[in-house]
């Protein structure tokens, strides 16, 4: 169910959301920070989730973690994302991004699986 179509939309979506909200974020900083968090959160975060991959998730991974370790960081990365959404006032985009995370892992089942039996995925290797 990983591969649909549908799914591959709505978790690019998801990362796309969380790389905005992080950025909405960084700006309401208060001071000089928030020219940096504006910039470095959403980069920082994007870097994180590029770089540390499972392999074949779904290319080769620059640098290759256990599986357990990157359904830990998309999580968090979500989890940061869902409660910035939060801190800034907007209790049912939080709430409504976060639902849609756990529906969006359920769905990726056999992927969340072979994360967390730390296995690479075989899903996107023809």
């Amino acid at each position: 169910m990983n591969t649909n179509p549908l799914n591959l939309t709505v978790r690019f979506l998801l990362e796309i959301a969380m790389l905005i909200v992080l950025g909405y974020w960084g700006w309401h900083l208060t001071g000089p920070g928030r020219y940096i968090g504006v910039v470095a959160l959403p980069i920082a975060a994007a870097t994180l989730w590029g770089v540390f991959r499972i392999p074949n998730d779904p290319k080769p991974a620059p640098v290759a973690i256990p599986g357990v370790l990157r359904l830990l960081l998309e999580l968090g990365l979500f989890g940061f994302a869902s409660w910035a959404l939060f801190d800034l006032g907007h209790s049912i985009l939080s709430l409504t991004m976060t639902l849609v995370v756990v529906i969006h892992y359920i769905v990726s089942y056999d992927r969340t699986w072979v994360m967390l039996q730390n296995k690479p995925y075989k899903g996107f290797v023809k």
